[in-house]
């Protein structure tokens, strides 16, 4: 706004008065002028300016590049995570709970340590292959960036090292064109998301949604600190019970208990995710999804793709180890179960974060293309008696890190629309 001060003379004499008077508004006049001659200009050349720069900065309008609805359309994007720099989790109340007895000396003399470094250089190995393997597939691979994990972080609540960004399938869930971030449950993973927001801001950048779901403080509350487990029997009695690790003190889920078909999506109440997360993503999806509670008669719940992988439109693997109790619901719809041979892994291979049952955790490319474990003949005779390709890639030493090819995975995008499997 432009302000102009008026002047007036006193009683010493009218002409003197008159004269300054004149002298002043033709000055005044003068300037109010220019100043406004100049404002018009700039006025008018504002928006010539503010189109040049919304030219430099806007981004070129594109079709979202995420967009996934189920785990079987046309894989055409893909997260794959990192082996590089991972570290073995410190041996805390909840990696105890979720991992076998067998290995908890390992835990308790490793922690926060270095996973064996010819192990790693083999895993590493094992994933640099199955990417070039996805990209002749016609997938294009994103990776998330390579990032030092040993560094000890603090917070009010807690001190703890990192560990890797190696399973995006546990801290990113694509909803249609949705990236939610998961809050995780592991003080080790607080810090993860990291590795992935430069490529979560760019997508975000090209039109996807971003979600970050509220991160828990992690502190002594979520957790049962006596948990009373001394064999993996007790924890079966536990869970059995309704009895986790982790409480409902705050939110907390790991995107890895979500399975998507399409407008249902089905979760357990695990070791890593409580009610109160399921509750949240029930209330953030709202109601164009259902999201369904499915328990297992499993020893130790946490993530549900070993346990329960959907991979078409009605078509579910059922682990024949922890079946599902609410099956019938499926059968009712009208879905066909199939329970997959026993694994082929050897026992004296090291799964210091799995079972076995890793072989079952595929990755769907398409309906009639699965990436599946190279070692496993039983499971690929299982698809192909399906009218399924088999992918075969090896990535045995990959599995030691705590998962298959679901959980090295987030699918980005997938051609397809968002449609209603489960009625």
């Amino acid at each position: 706004m432009l302000r102009v001060r008026c002047l007036r003379g006193g009683s010493r004499g009218a002409e003197a008065a008159h004269l300054i008077g004149a002298m002043l508004s033709r000055a005044a006049t003068g300037w109010v002028q220019r100043a406004f001659q100049s404002a018009s200009n700039a006025a008018a050349a504002q928006p010539q300016r503010a189109a040049e720069q919304e030219h430099v900065t806007e981004p070129v309008q594109q079709e979202c590049p995420v967009c996934s609805h189920n785990e079987w359309d046309p894989l055409e994007e893909v997260i794959v995570g990192r082996a590089e720099n991972a570290r073995v989790p410190p041996f805390t109340v909840e990696v105890k709970t979720n991992t076998y007895e067998k290995w908890w000396p390992f835990y308790q003399q490793y922690g926060g340590q270095s996973f064996p470094a010819d192990h790693l250089k083999k895993a590493t190995a094992e994933i640099e292959e199955m990417c070039n393997i996805l990209t002749q597939e016609g997938i294009t691979v994103r990776r998330p960036e390579p990032m030092d994990w040993s560094f000890q972080y603090t917070t009010p609540d807690f001190t703890s090292p990192g560990m890797y960004a190696a399973m995006p399938r546990d801290i990113l869930m694509v909803v249609g064109n949705e990236i939610i971030e998961a809050p995780m449950a592991w003080r080790a993973r607080f810090f993860e998301y990291r590795a992935y927001r430069p490529l979560i801001k760019e997508y975000f950048s090209k039109g996807a949604k971003w979600t970050t779901a509220p991160k828990p403080t992690m502190s002594d509350e979520l957790y049962e600190q006596d948990y009373p487990i001394k064999t993996v029997e007790d924890r079966h009695k536990l869970a059995a019970q309704g009895r986790f690790v982790t409480t409902e003190y705050e939110p907390c889920f790991d995107a890895a208990d979500f399975i998507r078909a399409g407008t249902d999506l089905f979760v357990q109440r695990s070791q890593v995710t409580n009610y109160m997360g399921i509750e949240w993503m029930r209330r953030h999806l709202g109601p164009d999804y259902k999201i369904h509670i499915i328990s297992f008669k499993d020893p130790n719940p946490m993530h549900i793709d070993a346990t329960f992988n959907i991979i078409g439109p009605g078509l579910v693997l059922s682990n024949p180890d922890r079946p599902c109790r609410q099956i019938d619901m499926f059968e009712k719809a009208g879905w066909t179960v199939v329970k997959p041979p026993t694994p082929l892994i050897p026992d004296d291979h090291p799964l210091w974060m799995s079972s076995k049952w890793l072989s079952m955790n595929v990755l769907m490319l398409d309906e009639k293309r699965v990436m599946v474990e190279a070692e496993e003949p039983s499971i690929q005779k299982m698809f192909e008696s399906l009218g399924i390709e088999c992918v075969k890639v090896n990535i045995r030493h990959a599995n030691s890190l705590g998962g298959g090819f679901h959980c090295w995975t987030t699918d980005v995008r997938r051609r397809g629309t968002l449609q209603s499997y489960f009625n």
